[in-house]
């Protein structure tokens, strides 16, 4: 992303001389997310840096909406990476007619025990492909609420737990087409990143049909990284070190949509707290074992893009997009 800096020219080439300089000594980026990203790449092309922020997200815990038109890859990538992560993994097509318990799961009666006995819903996995999410009823969306935020079911006053790891890949298609119900705000919040796919470049598209296509390419996907070391990886990115400057440049950046009358809708705290673990994320893949402002300038737009809402637009707009960079513009980037 191309931004204008509100710093001195002179300053900032300074701190990326700097900065290039301590990064030559740093940790070369863990062959694990190398080799996650590599089988992803060879069936999602010419979307490197999508990927990346998809494992990104994967490393900070946070889960994952991927919105476009229809037909640019969105579930060939969450398949994929679901595939390449080797984890138990469970596919939801939305459609309007979807109830709550067709994804949580219901309690029958169970003749033999004379009792009832609760039959989990496919959210009782590592990797929930929620496809084309936004086809089914607000009440059936808010099916998720519960289990992505706290990683947990309730069903007939009873709490069940959701295995570890748990990440949501979900898709949607634009709200203007037919058939579709917007998600609520709440849910957005939820979403660690909000990605878009654009087309694939010329040269790409034109791999891929001469190829004959995807579908069995991604079909020939074997998992190529461990739960032990996806959460060995999410329990490193956690100590990636975050100064204080950092920090205040993220609170900075939110406090100007809190404090701007053309946001109805501004970042809230989780959107703070995301920004922050993305950041941390992104340094593991860079192979640093800390974060920079670069990392947040770039995380910015999919992190709280999706969150905020304008008065003009709704929320996850391409308006409110727009506003999350002039305020990366205007905001003072710390050395």
């Amino acid at each position: 992303m191309t931004t204008s800096l509100a710093t001195p020219s002179g300053a900032f080439a300074l701190e990326r001389e700097d900065r290039a300089g301590a990064e030559t000594s740093a940790e070369p980026t863990p062959r694990a997310i190398e080799h996650l990203e590599q089988a992803v790449g060879r069936v999602v092309r010419g979307k490197a840096e999508v990927i990346r922020l998809a494992v990104v997200s994967l490393l900070a815990g946070g889960h994952v909406l991927i919105e476009d038109v229809p037909g640019v890859g969105k579930t060939t990538l969450a398949q994929t990476l679901a595939r390449a992560l080797g984890l138990a993994f469970q596919r939801i097509q939305f459609t309007s007619d979807l109830l709550p318990s067709d994804i949580i799961g219901v309690s029958i009666f169970n003749q033999k025990t004379q009792d009832f006995q609760f039959v989990p819903g496919p959210v009782f996995a590592n990797v929930l492909l929620a496809d084309e999410i936004n086809r089914a009823t607000p009440k059936t969306q808010s099916a998720l609420l519960e289990a992505m935020s706290e990683h947990k079911v309730s069903v007939e006053r009873k709490r069940y737990s959701l295995p570890m790891p748990f990440l949501v890949l979900a898709t949607q298609n634009p709200l203007e087409y037919q058939g579709t119900f917007p998600l609520p705000e709440s849910q957005l919040d939820r979403f660690l990143m909000s990605l878009e796919m654009g087309y694939p470049p010329r040269d790409d598209e034109r791999q891929l049909l001469m190829s004959g296509g995807v579908d069995e390419l991604a079909e020939t996907v074997e998992p190529v990284i461990s739960e032990a070391e996806l959460l060995g990886l999410q329990a490193r990115a956690k100590q990636i070190q975050v100064t204080e400057k950092l920090v205040d440049y993220i609170l900075a950046l939110a406090e100007t949509t809190r404090t701007s009358s053309e946001f109805t809708l501004p970042v809230s705290t989780r959107g703070v707290q995301s920004l922050y673990r993305a950041a941390q994320a992104l340094a593991l893949c860079e192979g640093r074992d800390y974060a920079v402002p670069d990392d947040v300038q770039r995380l910015a737009v999919p992190v709280l893009g999706h969150r905020v809402m304008l008065k003009r637009g709704s929320g996850g707009s391409a308006e409110a997009r727009e506003a999350i960079r002039r305020i990366l513009a205007s905001t003072p980037v710390p050395l």
